[in-house]
């Protein structure tokens, strides 16, 4: 598989709010995570075109990764600017 544990703990302990890598369920962190699948996807579609299966599951995630973003803002405009500028996401 293209993540494995250590790879997911990196992203975890990098990108969590508390600074704990057990706290794999912070917004952030899940942000940090459906980013990463997300450019993985993005890569495997720029070679397999036609992949529509792998495209839906793109949308999805872009989708949740996107509720994710509207929450925080809600929530934390703060922590909401902070994710954005360390992912590079635009909005």
């Amino acid at each position: 598989m293209y993540l494995e544990k250590e790879k997911k703990a990196e992203i975890f302990e990098k990108f969590s709010f508390t600074k704990a890598a057990e706290n794999t369920g912070s917004p952030e962190s899940q942000i940090a995570l459906f980013t990463h699948r997300i450019s993985h996807l993005t890569e495997h579609l720029k070679q397999n075109k036609k992949d529509t299966s792998t495209r839906r599951g793109l949308l999805q995630l872009v989708g949740k990764r996107r509720k994710l973003l509207n929450y925080l803002q809600k929530k934390d405009i703060t922590r909401y600017r902070s994710i954005i500028k360390e992912l590079g996401i635009r909005k």
